[in-house]
């Protein structure tokens, strides 16, 4: 099976209400009663995030996001599904559940 990445892109700066973690907490269940279940898991604020650059020596810190944007990753969920079909239903029902757009991307097999 392949594994797809599914981002939860957020344009707000709180947190899920209580009646979405409920939502999510069942999708969650779904995903592990279907076999479909790798990992998932909620992010802190962009605000607390720090871009690291290593790439010309001494690593550079700088406090914040990489991108100042309306919207930021406020979690994700890594799954497995034979198809992108198969995926693609499964983002759909991931954004149904959170109330939230959800970017699907297969990860790279080796």
């Amino acid at each position: 099976m392949a594994q797809y990445l599914m981002s939860v892109l957020d344009d707000t700066a709180g947190l899920a209400t209580a009646q979405e973690m409920a939502a999510i907490d069942v999708f969650n269940g779904q995903l592990q009663a279907e076999g479909h279940w790798v990992f998932a898991a909620g992010l802190a604020s962009p605000s607390t995030a720090t871009v690291v650059d290593s790439r010309d020596g001494e690593p550079v810190f700088t406090d914040g996001p990489y991108l100042e944007s309306k919207e930021h990753i406020a979690g994700f969920w890594i799954i497995e599904a034979p198809d992108l079909d198969v995926a693609l239903r499964l983002a759909a029902l991931g954004s149904k559940h959170c109330n939230r757009r959800i970017e699907l991307r297969p990860l790279l097999s080796e």
